[in-house]
């Protein structure tokens, strides 16, 4: 299975989310994390991620006759770069965009099922802009968007931090009309000359 197969899952993603920032969890630690998914399930993906080289195993010790395995992701392998973006047909994307609204779904019921949620003081956010761009400005907002993301990426695990789940969405909603003079804004009115 490669890169995409393996990270083009709801499950997986959810595993490769909660184990980011250099966490070292074990499987019994992401059944916690992602209780909406029975432990057979999960376990059965943890090892795909394994198979797959997605996840490494960190250490291993017994535990009660048994052998625990902590597991670390490996950022580096999870990724979907660009080469494989531009590989991806339509109905790819279409797939693709409904494993991660699934997650977010997921993740957001997983969130609010929690004893303590509160979105106000959490600061949750789920807003929608239409925004009008030329390609030149679109080009500026993703590095806009891009130099406030990622650095946070490589910021690890730590007791005074939580983790949150942003997931920017970017697509058209119209095309560009090919005559600009075409559009109903573009269009003057005609008022009867007052002097007729």
């Amino acid at each position: 299975m490669d890169t995409l197969e393996l990270l083009a899952h709801p499950v997986r993603l959810r595993v490769v989310h909660a184990m980011s920032g250099g966490r070292l969890l074990t499987t019994s630690q992401l059944c916690a994390r992602i209780p909406d998914v029975s432990k057979a399930t999960l376990y059965r993906h943890i090892d795909l991620l394994a198979t797959g080289g997605i996840l490494e195993v960190a250490d291993e010790r017994r535990v009660r006759g048994a052998v625990e395995r902590r597991y670390r992701l490996r950022q580096d392998l999870a990724v979907i770069d660009n080469a494989m973006v531009e590989s991806l047909s339509l109905d790819d994307h279409r797939r693709g965009f409904a494993t991660a609204m699934a997650i977010l779904l997921a993740e957001f019921n997983a969130y609010l099922d929690r004893d303590h949620a509160d979105p106000v003081e959490d600061l949750v956010g789920y807003r929608q802009h239409a925004v009008w761009l030329s390609h030149d400005e679109l080009h500026d907002l993703i590095g806009d968007l891009r130099s406030a993301i990622a650095p946070r990426l490589a910021n690890r695990s730590t007791p005074d931090r939580a983790q949150y789940l942003l997931s920017p969405i970017l697509f058209p909603l119209e095309t560009p009309p090919s005559d600009p003079e075409s559009t109903p804004e573009a269009e003057t009115r005609t008022e009867p000359d007052p002097g007729t």
